[in-house]
């Protein structure tokens, strides 16, 4: 990675790390010409939530705040209903407050303080950026992320390489949410099979409990019977045999409601067992929704990288692939944010298709006042949504519709996903692909 993913926020007065030995290097010697003292102690202070750079706000609020404090506090310093609005919103709202600064940004910057004090204290020990990201490797290890990584990112003496590692660890680690889904799948076959299993238990034993309530109840019956005529005869030869047998009875009726509480109590735990199952299933099932349309997304931009490849070899090499010949001529397409590898690709691929493709980065090395100008005379904008800043994307949009110009948004700032929207947008939608079973056979053993 030969440049960070971001750039560190500077205030007015204070350095960076990096940058102190060299001010202090050419700084007068006057003390009159030099920072105060007061200055001097708030750059040795912690880092504010409003001083940090804006492409950081999106990881800090999505990890260490949760949807349900962000919903109570938002709606106080935005015009946004906080009981009907999407997650999406209240998180998008809340990134933009602690870019803004002001009174939201300070009460988000107090319930981090606040939820994560003793964090803050833990890392206050180090005195270095070496100390700073070896407290971070210790928590990331131990599982606790939200806390050190709010620890980290604030704290007086983390450089941006220390802030980089940070980002890039956690950016990894959403990387690993689907890294079971296969097991998954399995999982979900074994709880079908187990919970059919359990379902049939269940019924057999209430069929079992009834027929022993059933025989209960005769049997109580039965012995009312019993004593009614035993007490009707009164025979004292036949008194002590009579007592003899309302023992037995008794007896026998105290077995069959042990039994009865004993089955029943095997019930209950395996209904719980089977709730259990079915709340686990329903969860893998979600999970299972989502991995599928993930693949069919996949499945959708190889089928038009596949197709493009094809036609591009049976047109003499011509790079426009499966779009028409000058589908595109005359076109000018806004690219807005995306890798400098992928965009280079990207224009190759259009400029073949006979259109223009203007790229803007977001804001990174381009100005952001540049990217209104070269959306006024475009016929498209198209924008990588894993590879954009909040702001430039509500930028984007509203001066698209100021202009009248379409946007679509891309699932990454690969090719794939590029040249599936052209083929899609030219030559209708992708048809379905079925998954195709992995043959076990070897050309080698047969």
């Amino acid at each position: 990675m030969h440049a960070p993913p971001f750039r560190l926020a500077r205030t007015s007065g204070a350095a960076t790390p990096d940058e102190a030995p060299h001010l202090r290097a050419f700084a007068p010697a006057a003390d009159c010409c030099g920072p105060s003292q007061a200055e001097l102690n708030r750059s040795r202070g912690r880092t504010r939530l409003a001083d940090l750079d804006s492409h950081l706000h999106c990881s800090i609020i999505g990890t260490c705040l949760s949807t349900h404090e962000l919903r109570k506090l938002v709606p106080k310093y935005a015009s946004l209903d906080g009981q009907h609005a999407s997650d999406l919103d209240i998180h998008h709202t809340a990134v933009e407050l602690a870019i803004q600064g002001g009174a939201g940004g300070k009460a988000l910057q107090k319930a981090l303080d606040t939820r994560y004090a003793g964090a803050l204290r833990r890392f206050a020990s180090a005195r270095d950026a070496d100390a700073v990201l070896a407290l971070w490797n210790e928590a990331r290890a131990s599982g606790d992320i939200p806390a050190a990584y709010w620890a980290l990112m604030s704290h007086p003496e983390t450089t941006m390489e220390v802030r980089q590692a940070a980002f890039g660890d956690l950016h990894m680690l959403s990387h690993l949410v689907g890294a079971a889904n296969r097991a998954d799948l399995r999982r979900l076959v074994v709880l079908e099979e187990e919970n059919a299993a359990l379902q049939a238990k269940i019924e057999r034993q209430q069929a079992r409990l009834h027929a022993m309530s059933l025989e209960r109840d005769e049997a109580r019956a039965a012995l009312d019977d019993h004593t009614t005529r035993a007490v009707a005869q009164r025979e004292p030869q036949n008194e002590s045999a009579l007592h003899a047998q309302i023992a037995a009875l008794q007896q026998a009726l105290a077995a069959r409601d042990a039994r009865l509480a004993l089955e029943t109590s095997r019930r209950e735990a395996a209904e719980q067992r089977a709730a259990a199952d079915e709340h686990a299933l329903r969860t893998v099932r979600t999970q299972l929704d989502e991995a599928r349309a993930l693949i069919d997304a996949l499945r959708a931009e190889a089928y038009a990288m596949e197709s493009s490849m094809h036609a591009g070899d049976e047109s003499d090499g011509d790079a426009s692939r499966a779009l028409p010949r000058e589908a595109l001529k005359g076109q000018r397409i806004v690219y807005v944010g995306g890798r400098p590898g992928s965009n280079h690709a990207l224009r190759r691929w259009v400029a073949a298709a006979g259109g223009e493709l203007t790229v803007h980065d977001g804001g990174i090395e381009d100005r952001k006042g540049l990217l209104a100008a070269a959306l006024a005379g475009a016929d498209m904008a198209v924008f990588p949504v894993d590879c954009i800043d909040h702001d430039s994307m509500n930028m984007l949009k509203r001066v698209c519709e100021r202009h009248q110009v379409s946007y679509h948004p891309l699932r990454t700032a690969s090719l794939a996903s590029f040249v599936e929207l052209m083929v899609r947008l030219h030559t209708g939608p992708t048809p379905a692909l079925a998954a195709v079973p992995v043959s076990r056979f070897c050309l080698r053993h047969g």
